[in-house]
């Protein structure tokens, strides 16, 4: 209604139940939702609609790599998400969150860092071709003694 996209689908293409113990790597499509505990990473493929849901009783001890996130149990590793991360009021996360866009509710625990990746790309990829633009304006290459200076010298 607000132009803001969801994110928790209401279709879950695969169901992990609350007794249910993985050991391994689980790599899916579609929706996943885990009440159980993963020993290992998770990993959506060929997809970018692909979501992962986690409610307060599920665990995964690995790394999660999964377009959009929503999260009220526990990650203890690193997360990445192109799309968007939920973190709930009962979320714990032992480990870094990249995202691209989060929501955070009071009482979520991160303890790592959080990495935008839009920011992360936008400033990364514009350095060097900055270097590069200064240094063709100055007629000097960025290898030369005198293409050293050229910054200094705007």
């Amino acid at each position: 209604m607000f132009g803001r996209d969801p994110v928790a689908t209401n279709r879950f293409d695969i169901l992990i139940g609350k007794t249910a113990r993985i050991q391994g790597d689980v790599d899916f499509t579609g929706g996943l939702h885990l009440d159980g505990r993963v020993t290992g990473s998770v990993r959506a493929v060929d997809t970018q609609h692909s979501t992962l849901s986690v409610s307060e009783t599920g665990c995964i001890e690995g790394s999660v790599e999964v377009p959009n996130v929503v999260l009220n149990g526990i990650v203890k590793g690193d997360i990445r998400a192109l799309g968007r991360v939920v973190l709930g009021a009962a979320a714990k996360v032992q480990g870094n969150v990249h995202y691209g866009v989060i929501e955070t509710a009071l009482g979520a625990e991160i303890q790592g860092r959080l990495v935008p990746l839009a920011a992360a790309a936008a400033t990364a990829a514009p350095a060097p071709a900055a270097a590069s633009a200064a240094s063709a304006a100055s007629g000097h290459s960025a290898a030369s003694p005198a293409g050293k200076g050229a910054g200094s010298r705007l």
